[in-house]
């Protein structure tokens, strides 16, 4: 007797996070045996303990096949409500609404904070003798899930479109610089990346043959605000001008910083910001060149421009929701799905799954050896990595009347079976 299906989504979104929900629902919609009605968790989890069950099986197949090229989370939404230990009524809540809506199948996409939501949810589900099968579906535009010696998984769906983002925008920021130099010798770019560098790391793919004046400050860099001055002046010095590319995370002291719900740090670009402190540093020490300093805050198009996405990302997505599918179908419960890269120099790939329980909370760091000795650059082996995530060709995304088409899912709901719940965050 098939058994219905929760997928939900978790954190910040990335282009390609609906590719792997159309992987898991197209996979899961192949095996009617096993799989019944499909529904998304509106908003993430917090959907699922407001009964909020989005009906995907009811979407119109081509609204389904638009999710391939729609960027971010704006079709069955995400959330950042982390689920603690000592909300028992939360974990409670859900399993009531998986025993009211006979879900046996639950999918989380998310990073590493989701998987360990999903653990949790197959742990407890398994202790009250629950027939459920939790599987988890990595994404995460940081490429900060798994180990640091990418044996847990290789990168992360996300990670290649905003390396991509990055390689092109460095390269039109180089223009731009190189036109206005006489003016605005130094131009400061600000990357996401609470404390990891992997997206900053990205602005070197648009000079992989480092002919540009680009400097890269990665927040694991140990560099302070006086030796990038050094450091910037001595560009000038040699070519006049200075792009220079700054993790959010780097270390200017404390800047508009908060705590999302999962206690990671976030920075708001309505505060002082790392690009807005160096400009201002730079300018206030002075420049050896005529002009003045100037900043470029990319926000969080970072993670929803479409045009930017990498066909390699998009393809993976997919895969990984697809395997996502087949695990839960074959292998049973408290996997992730994972992508590993397999040896010699052309790029190539398999899926595999990896535990719940050894990715839950894990958060890999910046390889050391990938920094360059001079601390403002990244070696060619992160070059070699990163290469081949961005892809050759840009993605096909239908335009209507000049705008891009994106799905639009009907909201076809559920019918609630229980009383109404508050979240017990919000209380």
């Amino acid at each position: 007797m098939p058994q219905n299906v929760i997928v939900a989504q978790s954190g910040g979104p990335t282009p390609v996070i609906n590719n792997t929900l159309r992987g898991i629902l197209e996979t899961c919609q192949e095996m009617p045996d096993k799989f019944g009605v499909v529904y998304a968790g509106y908003h993430g989890i917090e959907g699922v303990l407001k009964e909020e069950l989005l009906n995907l099986s009811a979407q119109p197949a081509e609204e389904i096949a638009l999710l391939s090229v729609t960027p971010a989370a704006g079709s069955i939404g995400t959330c950042r409500y982390k689920l603690k230990s000592k909300q028992q009524e939360d974990f409670n809540r859900i399993l009531e609404i998986f025993r009211a809506h006979n879900i046996g199948y639950f999918f989380y996409i998310g990073g590493n904070d989701s998987m360990d939501t999903a653990h949790k949810v197959a742990q407890l589900a398994h202790q009250r003798g629950i027939d459920l099968v939790a599987v988890g579906a990595p994404k995460t535009i940081d490429n900060d899930v798994g180990d640091s010696e990418f044996k847990l998984i290789d990168h992360t769906p996300g990670y290649g479109s905003v390396a991509r983002y990055w390689a092109l925008s460095v390269q039109g920021a180089n223009e731009e610089n190189a036109g206005s130099s006489p003016a605005d010798p130094v131009l400061v770019i600000q990357a996401m990346g609470r404390k990891i560098g992997f997206i900053p790391a990205a602005a070197r793919l648009a000079d992989p043959a480092r002919e540009m004046p680009l400097q890269i400050y990665l927040a694991e860099s140990g560099l302070t605000l006086e030796a990038m001055a050094d450091l910037i002046n001595d560009e000038l010095t040699r070519s006049g001008r200075c792009v220079v590319v700054v993790s959010e995370g780097f270390n200017v002291g404390s800047i508009g910083e908060g705590k999302d719900s999962f206690g990671h740090t976030m920075f708001s670009s309505s505060g002082m910001t790392a690009e807005r402190v160096v400009v201002n540093y730079l300018n206030k020490v002075g420049l050896k060149a005529r002009g003045a300093a100037r900043g470029n805050l990319p926000g969080t198009d970072q993670r929803h421009s479409m045009i930017y996405a990498s066909t390699v990302d998009l393809g993976e997505a997919y895969k990984l929701g697809e395997k996502a599918a087949r695990i839960a179908a074959e292998d049973g419960s408290g996997f992730m799905s994972t992508i590993l890269r397999e040896p010699g120099e052309i790029y190539s790939v398999r899926y595999d799954k990896v535990p719940l329980e050894q990715v839950a909370n894990s958060e890999r760091s910046f390889p050391q050896k990938w920094i360059a000795p001079s601390r403002i650059d990244v070696t060619d082996d992160f070059v070699r990595y990163a290469r081949p995530l961005i892809g050759e060709e840009w993605p096909d995304i239908p335009l209507v009347d000049g705008r891009q088409r994106f799905a639009r899912l009907k909201k076809v709901f559920a019918p609630q079976k229980l009383p109404s719940y508050v979240p017990q965050a919000y209380r």
